[in-house]
């Protein structure tokens, strides 16, 4: 008797593409014996995606198995990030080394394009898959190539090939102060006093409020307000953090969570102290992979000493999607699905991880909480300058000697941090600046005294997001920089909205022409700005209308 349709080997299947038996056992053998809930499949397509540098259909079809879930979702969710190599039935898979050479504006300005060719024409593409890639967050070291795990300036070539050629492929883990050292100097105190009672929830955010701690990771909402709505909300609550900055010249998060990542890690716990949450999540960009190490190692530190219980801080790796930066993406991202951006209201507050009512922080913000409440408030408000309160990360790069993330007084200028960075390069005429990564404008030199501040910039059509400063100079065409960005826009767009799918790859093409059309162009652009459901579409054509206001007679 033949088994009826949707049966196979005495058990019930899933009707479609059947997995084979070595497909099934290859799976289990990398699963275990883990849970498969869909907020896992994400981590799972990495696990195949590093043992078999690829994901066949077959392998997609026994997760989808496992997992119990439609094959349909798995194929959607793995082609939407950029770091799933999705098989074609037929297709080989790529070779064992793959270089990524970045293409953003700071690589692009110091000649990626030609590291680009070298490395493709002087490579056996048998042995040697060599890509473009978006910004890796190395910034300071532009143009940056990544040779699987490892990062290297590819401003010494030879380091490119020694890399290639010695298998100097892992990731890099530069010395920080592990649990040990930073309990020497007094760490975790302020999250025991927190939980002890002697810091209670309104002083705790009546302090963040005095000291004008703000959402450093782009919008500058009011940290200690954005709690009090979140611990308003019902519980059960979660606390997520956006460690995915994929901003274009933003590279501060990985400073710090190399630098000290147990200040960042009691931050952490005490926002989620002070929330209650049910769990902790960390969402971290795939970029950083050194870093996710590091977090691995430390957060088992916490566990073995007793500091937090087994599982409570959640570890999830992105996969190569800018738009997951977006506080709704990131969600849908952490529960296994696409990156999508959801409609708002209700806003991630009221409704996100899980349908619960959820605290978003960046790595940044978080990281200044331990010193502010052990400080005190004071401490950090006057720190700031031209009436603003608070300390700022400015991450720094293109046209200065000394790139880099600079700690400056809140309402820095841009002219304060070109010489902070050790003046313009040598032969280099300072012309203009992004003041806020990609999607902040273009601004020129002749507007360098405005403070780098939220709000500040608006009026002029642009605004610091990240803090994400690229210094341009006099030897830069401006004309390039706006189609590097724009198209940057194009490949992360995520598809969802029309104005924003359409539009920007609309105004690539018109920027491609050799006359660019200027009505037409400003059209497009607020058409995008008032239609698209998210911040990429809203203010992708930033730089472009920055073109037209200031830069195009200069």
């Amino acid at each position: 008797m033949h088994p009826g349709k949707g049966e196979r080997r005495g058990r019930v299947t899933a009707r479609g593409r059947q997995p084979s038996a070595r497909a099934l056992e290859e799976v289990a053998a990398l699963l275990g014996d883990r849970p498969t809930p869909l907020d896992m499949l994400i981590e799972f397509l990495h696990l195949i995606q590093d043992r078999y540098r690829c994901l066949s259909a077959d392998h997609l079809a026994a997760l989808a198995e496992r997992m119990r879930v439609p094959q349909a979702l798995v194929y959607e969710t793995a082609t939407f990030y950029h770091h799933f190599d999705v098989l074609k039935e037929g297709e080989e898979a790529p070779p064992k080394l793959t270089v990524r050479v970045c293409e953003s504006l700071t690589c692009e300005m110091f000649g990626a394009h030609r590291v680009f060719e070298a490395l493709k024409g002087g490579l056996d593409p048998a042995e040697v898959r060599v890509l473009k890639a978006p910004c890796m967050g190395f910034c300071d070291r532009a143009p940056a190539v990544a040779v699987n795990h490892r990062h290297v300036s590819a401003k010494d070539h030879a380091a490119v090939v020694d890399a290639i050629e010695k298998g100097h492929h892992g990731p890099e883990i530069h010395p920080y102060p592990d649990l040990a050292a930073y309990r020497k100097e007094g760490g975790y105190g302020v999250l025991e006093r927190c939980q002890k009672g002697d810091l209670t929830f309104e002083a705790v955010t009546e302090a963040l409020n005095e000291a004008g701690l703000r959402g450093l990771g782009g919008a500058g909402f009011p940290t200690g307000r954005k709690w009090g709505l979140v611990k308003a909300q019902p519980a059960p609550r979660h606390v997520c953090v956006n460690a995915d900055e994929g901003e274009p010249g933003t590279f501060k998060d990985r400073f710090y969570l190399n630098a000290d990542p147990h200040r960042f890690l009691e931050g952490a716990l005490i926002a989620a102290w002070a929330m209650e949450a049910e769990n902790l999540w960390i969402y971290l960009r795939d970029e950083y992979p050194g870093i996710r190490q590091i977090l691995g190692v430390e957060v088992e530190a916490l566990e073995n000493a007793g500091l937090v219980p087994a599982g409570y801080i959640r570890l999830r790796r992105g996969a190569g999607a800018y738009i997951c930066g977006e506080e709704s993406s990131m969600i849908e991202s952490l529960e296994g699905k696409r990156g999508l951006p959801r409609n708002r209201p209700p806003y991630v507050a009221q409704k996100g991880l899980f349908g619960r009512p959820t605290l978003v922080n960046n790595v940044e913000t978080l990281f200044w909480i331990p010193e502010i409440l052990d400080k005190g408030a004071r401490w950090f408000a006057e720190r700031g300058t031209k009436g603003f309160k608070g300390m700022r990360s400015y991450s720094v790069s293109g046209r200065v000697k000394e790139p880099g993330v600079k700690m400056a007084p809140a309402g820095s200028t841009v002219t304060d941090l070109i010489e902070q960075c050790g003046g313009m390069l040598d032969g280099h005429g300072f012309k203009a600046y992004l003041p806020g990564g990609a999607s902040g404008g273009i601004l020129p030199a002749s507007m360098g005294d405005l403070p780098l501040e939220f709000g500040e910039l608006e009026r002029h059509g642009s605004f610091v997001g990240s803090h994400a400063v690229v210094i341009l100079s006099d030897q830069d065409d401006m004309k390039a920089c706006v189609r590097n960005v724009m198209r940057f826009f194009e490949d992360e767009s995520c598809g969802q909205c029309t104005p924003c799918r359409v539009g920007t790859e609309k105004a690539v093409k018109l920027l491609e022409r050799d006359d660019w059309d200027e009505d037409l162009l400003m059209e497009l652009s607020r058409a995008m700005t008032d239609a698209s459901i998210c911040g990429l579409g809203q203010a992708a054509t930033n730089p472009l209308k920055s073109y037209f206001k200031f830069l195009k007679d200069l």
